[in-house]
């Protein structure tokens, strides 16, 4: 494992993230946010699904040009404009989570948030990740 979850004895273990992360030494990348559009900053879908897949693609695409893997990610933060669009897709989103990041689950937060900047965006998710040296 390059880098650790941390659960505080006698706590019940997350569903989808982990409460702490200790990262070992490495270069540390810090992702703005990624909305679902594509390289060309085109969105192929207004919808939240298809949105969540290709903001974590993009957060993947810039880890990998820096070199790291979807494992060296520490902590995510979404922000969502449909909290009922988020509930009613969770098991959607978990298996393209599944498909992309496998069984690694940094930190992370979910935040619903009136609005985004660049519409009909949906979701953004922003990632910190320590790619080891």
């Amino acid at each position: 494992m390059v880098h650790e979850a941390i659960l505080p004895e006698g706590w019940k273990q997350p569903v989808g993230y982990a409460n702490g992360m200790l990262a070992r030494p490495g270069r540390t990348l810090y992702m703005a946010g990624q909305v679902g559009w594509t390289a060309q900053q085109e969105f192929m879908s207004a919808e939240l699904v298809p949105q969540f897949r290709q903001a974590l693609e993009n957060i993947l695409a810039i880890l990998r040009q820096a070199g790291g893997q979807p494992e060296h990610i520490c902590r995510i933060t979404a922000f969502c404009i449909d909290r009922n669009a988020y509930l009613a897709a969770r098991r959607e989103l978990g298996l393209i989570w599944k498909e992309l990041m496998g069984s690694h689950y940094p930190c992370m937060s979910m935040i619903f948030v009136a609005d985004l900047l660049d519409h009909p965006a949906k979701i953004e998710l922003e990632a910190t990740a320590i790619i080891p040296d």
